[in-house]
């Protein structure tokens, strides 16, 4: 992690906060290149418990509404009254695919590790999150992904690992790219360079849900899995 950037955010809360891969490495890598200006309104899109948003109004001062459906708004309220940004970042809990915000409200809208659980729809995408961003707004996300196209018959030696409804949101980046290439100018996506160092610091936590993840990891060793990442602009 840039200890530059994320100092501003203590060692332990982000350990105690982690749900996955270290959501802090992975968005700074996302947002290497991102313009994002104090004032700006930007959606952080299943934000889990919060990290990425109070890394967003620490960072860059941006006013952050942090969606999650999983963590409810009231526990984020209080994370966030204890990192010093709850006038920055509203908590909000509810479904991605039935957000209360007008169309072209946001500047931008960023997701971290959470996408794949809702966009994997067709024209997900261009029905319920595109019309939310400003013409020219950032969007950036992502999520983990599959090096190379493991369906319908996935590696049977990491079935015991991979349960079927992961299996079915874990694509690859070929995928995946007819989805956004349409919609936005300035368009990458990328298999992400931070991948072992992400996972290494999720490894770390004492947490179960960790120590699983670590017998699968060993069972993958570096074959099947990825992260991706893809930003762009509105047309």
């Amino acid at each position: 992690m840039n200890t530059e950037k994320s100092g501003h955010i203590q060692k332990d809360f982000i350990s105690e906060n982690m749900m996955g891969p270290n959501s802090l490495i992975i968005l700074e890598e996302l947002l290497e290149n991102a313009d994002l200006k104090p004032g700006m309104r930007v959606l952080d899109l299943g934000c889990g418990k919060g990290l990425t948003s109070v890394f967003l109004a620490k960072e860059y001062g941006v006013r952050v509404f942090a969606v999650d459906l999983w963590i409810s708004a009231t526990e984020n309220l209080q994370r966030f009254d204890s990192c010093g940004v709850s006038e920055l970042v509203t908590p909000i809990h509810c479904d991605a695919g039935k957000m209360p915000f007008a169309d072209g409200y946001f500047d931008a809208i960023i997701s971290v590790d959470a996408y794949h659980y809702f966009g994997n729809k067709k024209n997900f995408f261009a029905r319920k999150i595109n019309p939310l961003l400003k013409k020219g707004g950032l969007f950036a996300v992502s999520f983990p992904g599959m090096k190379t196209e493991i369906h319908p018959d996935p590696p049977k030696e990491m079935l015991p690992f991979w349960p079927a409804d992961a299996i079915d949101k874990w694509q690859t980046i070929g995928w995946w790219k007819p989805e956004f290439e349409k919609h936005l100018d300035n368009f990458g996506i990328w298999e992400m360079n931070c991948f072992e160092k992400a996972w290494s610091d999720w490894l770390a936590c004492k947490n179960p849900y960790a120590e699983e993840d670590a017998v699968m990891l060993k069972a993958d060793g570096g074959r099947f899995m990825n992260l991706i990442a893809l930003t762009g602009n509105k047309h």
